[in-house]
């Protein structure tokens, strides 16, 4: 009795996510093809030249985006950011430093505040509540 391993894939859009791209970015070969959990570690551990210089000045999707502008992802969508931008992009947004992208970060820097506060309180009163 031979036990066969079946090979698990993901679609393109699935991988593109995890590696931090922006689909439509990619490589043809990339989008048109499946793959599988080995390719997708190799792309990690040793990623090729394109997805370097993906990585590096995008475009790149919107939770990138928001990650490196320290605002949600709702907070682009206020902000009128609906498409992929360049690194170059996200630096310009950060020096101009407009009045949407100030409000966002105050409104995310408070809502990282409360889940702190709140993260704090559930392990205090797990504590004395044993």
């Amino acid at each position: 009795m031979t036990q066969h391993q079946s090979t698990q894939t993901m679609k393109p859009a699935t991988a593109a996510k995890k590696l931090g791209v922006y689909l439509e970015a990619t490589p043809a070969e990339f989008r048109e093809g499946v793959v599988s959990r080995a390719e997708l570690n190799a792309l990690q551990t040793d990623p090729p030249q394109w997805l370097r210089d993906l990585r590096r000045d995008g475009p790149h999707p919107r939770p990138v985006v928001a990650a490196k502008l320290g605002v949600s992802i709702s907070g682009l969508a206020r902000g009128g950011v609906t498409e992929p931008l360049t690194t170059e992009q996200i630096e310009a947004l950060k020096q101009e430093r407009p009045e949407w992208l100030e409000r966002e970060r105050a409104t995310q820097a408070e809502v990282r505040k409360e889940a702190a506060r709140l993260k704090k309180r559930e392990r205090e009163s797990g504590e004395s509540g044993d």
